[in-house]
Formats: structure tokens, C-alpha cells, sequence
């Protein structure tokens, strides 16, 4: 129970493990943990340009209050999943969901119909397993990429009873093996519908989706493409009522952040072969530190990739800061110091406020937030209060991703 408010928020507990800082797009590259702090690089050239005005692409009709990459348009007899590309904001794929009861339209082309629900799934991002799991269908994961990534302890119950099938790497797909399973569908997280050995896929009959959960602004926006996952399985009703929860859970953390007499300041990111990475101010990463009651010292940058400085440049903040969220791959203050000597100069450093997901594992190694996050919105805002304002949450609260550096 939090204190100091009369509302009570329900945080539910998943068995385990997509990112804070700067992580929307890694998230979907959350396999590749071996170069963890190469996130900092491919966010820099991530600038997202989602549509203004959804209701170009989505009509009255359409269920989605945060998320802009997908539209669901009820229809006769059927849903209309409309996905909206992160780069041009036009309609990428338009999809019908026609319940398995009803025969497909006249006129239609194949592969714009999936039929519903869907008993069988082939996912490529860790960040897809708690969706599924939300809505109780993690027994249709037939198929994964690298399987020690998943930390999922429902999921990895499965794997150990080899009902899950290794697909290989990401990048580079065993096709074979997945069209062997014969999947209801693939859901991607590409947005280079040419990605290796996916025409295969599609000569095969297997429906390809590509989930753009990780171009969304918003932290309700990621956790709301859960909904995809509902209407996939028949679930809607199920999968509108846990998002319901997850926003109404975020929506109460952070009028009880506003609550507090402070605002601390806070840094993020770290340097990468001289060159200091952190989030822009539109970002993901900002609107969870603004939610948080937060004053982050580059929320006025514009854009939603990553900024980028030099030393000169960042030596000025060293003594600004109360706190330091993110700090890259780092996972001690050994490691900081050693990697670079600036660290060490800076305030959180010399404080030790500084505090990192990435201490936090599951059982074969994978990274918790990895998995998390982006659907548990909630847990991050209470993490980052839990840190930012001692007091405002109960005395025995445990943090689920945000530890502090150790030693």
C-alpha cells in the first residue's frame, strides 16, 4: 500500500524479464546483451516521426487511447488491425482479424487475413513474453530466438519441457525450423519487412506482424500494444482490463509523485568512445523521469533519439545532479572509475546515487528489464519514486529492476 494517498495501487506480480534510458529500440534487440552498450549508438540515429493525428488512419471506432503505431478498427464480423510505421507515419500493414466461425470476405488477399484466435505463436522479442503471459496464452509460444534470454519463470517451464523450440539468432532466423513448427504467426519487431528469410516465411503461408510496441512515446503507449495480443487470441475484453489496471496504477504513482516537496535533479547515460550518450527530451526515458517528479538536466533537447557531447561539454554537469539513473552497462563503481576518470567527479558518484538495471537478472543471465518493462510501466515509475522520493512508497517496498551500483 502507498502511503500518504488514499488510493491503492495493485502492482501484480509476474513471474519472470525492455529498458529504461534510451531503450525503446534496443528492446527490440534485447538478445544481443553481449553489447548492451552499443543501445547508446543506435539510438543516435533513431528520430521517430509517428502521425500527429491518428484519426487519418483510425476512426471512432478505434480502442486506443496512447499507443500511435496501431489502430483496432471494429468492423462487421471481424477487427481491422491498421500498423502505422514509426518513420513515415503512413499504414504499414492492414490486417483482418476474422474470428475462426466466420469465412473470409471475397476480395480479400490472403495475407491480409489472420483468423482468430490464434492457437500458435513464433515471437522474436523477449518483450513480447509478458503480453502472453498477461493473457494466460504463453503456452502458444512455440518458437524463440536464443531461449536463454527468456527469464520468465512460466515461460522457462515450457523451454524446460522442450515445448519451445531455438530459432537461432535474431538476425539471422533458422527458417527451416520455423516454418517447420507451423505457427498461427510471426511477430517481428523488423521494420525492414526484407529482413532475411522472412519472404520463406510468407510462401509458407505464416502471417508475419511486425510489432512497433518500441517507437511509442509514451510508457502507456508500449504497454498498450497489449491489446494487439488480446485481439490475436480473442482476448480483448481480458487484455483491455490489464492495461486499464497497468495505466491506472501508472496514472496514481505519478500524481503521487507530484505530491512530493522536491523535484531532484538527474543525469543519465555514460560516455561511449568519448562521446557522452544520453536521452533527449522527448524520449521514453524523459517522460518517466517527468512523471517521477523529476527534474532531468536535458529534458528541454528536443527529439526522442539520443543526445550526444563531448567531455568539454558534459564537465559542466558534474556538480548539478543529485542523481544519476542509467548509467550504460555499468553495474559498479569499480567499473566506473576504471572505465573513466570523469566519473568519478561527478556528484551521484562521490554521493553514491547512482542506480542501474543492470544488476538485476534472471535465471540464465538475461536482463529483467529487458522482458519487463515496456509492459509494466508501472514498475519503472515506482522504482524511480522509490529512488527519487525515500518515504512516499511502503517502508518494505523492493524494487523490481533499480538497484543501486554496488561497490
Amino acid at each position: 500500500m502507498l502511503k500518504k494517498t488514499k488510493s491503492i495501487v495493485k502492482i501484480r506480480q509476474i513471474a519472470p524479464s525492455t529498458i529504461f534510458f534510451e531503450l525503446f529500440l534496443i528492446m527490440r534487440w534485447s538478445h544481443f546483451i553481449t553489447i548492451i552498450f552499443c543501445f547508446q549508438l543506435f539510438l543516435a540515429c533513431i528520430n521517430q516521426n509517428t502521425p500527429e493525428n491518428l484519426d487519418e488512419f483510425c476512426d471512432q471506432t478505434n480502442q486506443v487511447s496512447y499507443a500511435k503505431g496501431f489502430c483496432l478498427i471494429e468492423k462487421d464480423n471481424y477487427t481491422l488491425l491498421r500498423l502505422l510505421d514509426p518513420n513515415t507515419g503512413q499504414v504499414k500493414q492492414e490486417i483482418a482479424l476474422i474470428p475462426k466461425s466466420n469465412a473470409p470476405r471475397a476480395g480479400m488477399a490472403q495475407e491480409q487475413i489472420i483468423q482468430v484466435p490464434i492457437s500458435s505463436i513464433v515471437a522474436t522479442s523477449t518483450t513480447h513474453i509478458p503480453a502472453l503471459e498477461l493473457i494466460d496464452e504463453q503456452g502458444a509460444l512455440v518458437g524463440f530466438p536464443n531461449l536463454d534470454y527468456i527469464s520468465s519463470a512460466a515461460t522457462r517451464m515450457l523451454i524446460a519441457q522442450d515445448q519451445v523450440s531455438e530459432l537461432g539468432q535474431n538476425e539471422a532466423l533458422n527458417i527451416e525450423v520455423l516454418v517447420s513448427l507451423k505457427p498461427e504467426l510471426l511477430m517481428t519487431f523488423s521494420i525492414d519487412q526484407t529482413q532475411k528469410g522472412l519472404e520463406k516465411v510468407k510462401q509458407a503461408g505464416i502471417p508475419i506482424i511486425y510489432n512497433g510496441d518500441w517507437t511509442e512515446e509514451h510508457p502507456l503507449g508500449k504497454a498498450e500494444w497489449i491489446k494487439v495480443f488480446g485481439a490475436l487470441f480473442d482476448k480483448k475484453a481480458k487484455a483491455d482490463s490489464i492495461f486499464e489496471q497497468i495505466k491506472h496504477n501508472y496514472l496514481d504513482l505519478s500524481a503521487l509523485a507530484k505530491s512530493a516537496t522536491k523535484t531532484p535533479t538527474v543525469i543519465s547515460g555514460a560516455l561511449y568512445k568519448d562521446i557522452w550518450y544520453a536521452p533527449k527530451g522527448d524520449s521514453w526515458a524523459a517522460k518517466f523521469l517527468k512523471d517521477a517528479n523529476s527534474q532531468y538536466l536535458w529534458q528541454d533537447t528536443k527529439g526522442t533519439g539520443s543526445l550526444q557531447w563531448n567531455i568539454e561539454e558534459i564537465i559542466q554537469y558534474i556538480n548539478k545532479a543529485e542523481f544519476w539513473i542509467g548509467p550504460g552497462q555499468f553495474t559498479s563503481y569499480d567499473q566506473m572509475a576504471h572505465s573513466s576518470a570523469i566519473y568519478t567527479k561527478f556528484e551521484p558518484y562521490s554521493n553514491h546515487k547512482i542506480y542501474t538495471f543492470s544488476n538485476t537478472k534472471g535465471p540464465t543471465g538475461g536482463l529483467l528489464y529487458y522482458e519487463l518493462a515496456s509492459m509494466h510501466p508501472d514498475w519503472v515509475l515506482s522504482d524511480l519514486i522509490h529512488i527519487l522520493h525515500p518515504g512516499l512508497l511502503a517502508a518494505d517496498y523492493v524494487p523490481k529492476f533499480f538497484t543501486p551500483l554496488t561497490p
